[in-house]
């Protein structure tokens, strides 16, 4: 009986209670895939594209886009599915690449906002080794390293998901898979599974946030220790984009850490709303923030659209 129920595919959930609206959200929803697709796109052809920004800290700008753009498309096409034609079935397989995606990313990026906050920090403290300390070869090295811890760290918790029989509820209360809700349907011992996620993140996620915040208390000490308040405000002018980058990542992160931990009497509609802000909310901000705060950027983008309209 187990195997037959095993084998059943796991129904995505959308908004409960809203079906009947669900084209109607789809409108906000695809307007705003389509932003972060173009968004990050652009920024990835821009620095591709335009040789004066071949440098360090876009080169790790250009890591966090193409992170931000297989987040997008590792949730697009299950959320639209569901809104578009209620398509709410998902074999196993399928079901835990995808939860394979989205966890893994989560520490990839993470690790991103860490080597750019390190970028910073080399800049404003140590400007005159900037050039030799972080070289082509660094730099690729830090992006490899922090895309294969994402990738190699969540593996065990995920394989471990392939073994387990099925004989809950194949139900998820989201439009895609999360590991952390996949396991609670398993009919077996998930104590490793339960644990090892706690440990990760804390070596991870919260380790990463707490060494950034280490290196922007040295980057203002040093900046304080700048004597013209003209050169003060544009060092740390070259920071504020990743400042902001940072607080959305690691704000959205712990909130939805905290209502998944201990938010059991919060409306389950909030745990629905935070996963999507989640998911949503750092890829279609990066690029807005580095478009209004960077003038390279701006200036790149400017060029595409008077090169767009001269081709038209």
């Amino acid at each position: 009986m187990w195997h037959n129920i095993s084998a059943a595919p796991f129904l995505l959930t959308g908004f409960p209670g809203l079906e009947a609206a669900h084209r109607w959200i789809s409108i906000p929803f695809f307007a705003v895939y389509i932003f972060m697709l173009l968004g990050n796109g652009t920024l990835l052809y821009l620095i591709k594209d335009d040789h004066s920004l071949h440098e360090p800290m876009y080169y790790f700008l250009s890591m966090l886009a193409g992170t931000d753009l297989m987040v997008t498309l590792t949730t697009m096409p299950t959320v639209m599915g569901i809104l578009w034609v209620n398509h709410r079935e998902m074999s196993h397989g399928a079901c835990f690449l995808q939860a394979y995606f989205i966890h893994s990313l989560s520490i990839v990026e993470s690790g991103i906002l860490l080597a750019m906050a390190y970028d910073r920090f080399i800049a404003i403290y140590n400007p005159l080794q900037y050039a030799s300390l972080l070289t082509k070869t660094r730099v690729i090295k830090l992006g490899v390293g922090a895309f294969m811890r994402g990738f190699i760290s969540i593996m065990p918790i995920i394989l471990r998901l392939f073994s387990f029989p099925y004989c809950h509820s194949h139900v998820l209360s989201h439009a895609f898979c999360l590991h952390q809700e996949v396991m609670k349907l398993a009919c077996a011992d998930i104590t490793f599974n339960t644990l090892y996620p706690v440990i990760l993140i804390s070596l991870t996620i919260f380790l990463d946030s707490m060494i950034i915040l280490f290196s922007y208390i040295l980057i203002l000490k040093t900046v304080m220790g700048i004597a013209s308040g003209e050169e003060k405000a544009k060092a740390l002018n070259t920071c504020i984009s990743h400042i902001g980058c940072v607080l959305i990542f690691y704000v959205t992160v712990i909130s939805l850490s905290f209502i998944h931990r201990f938010g059991k009497n919060v409306p389950h509609v909030v745990h629905i709303i935070m996963s999507y802000v989640y998911f949503l909310f750092p890829p279609l901000m990066n690029p807005i923030i580095y478009s209004i705060k960077n003038k390279q950027i701006q200036y790149g983008v400017l060029r595409l659209l008077s090169k767009y309209r001269c081709g038209s």
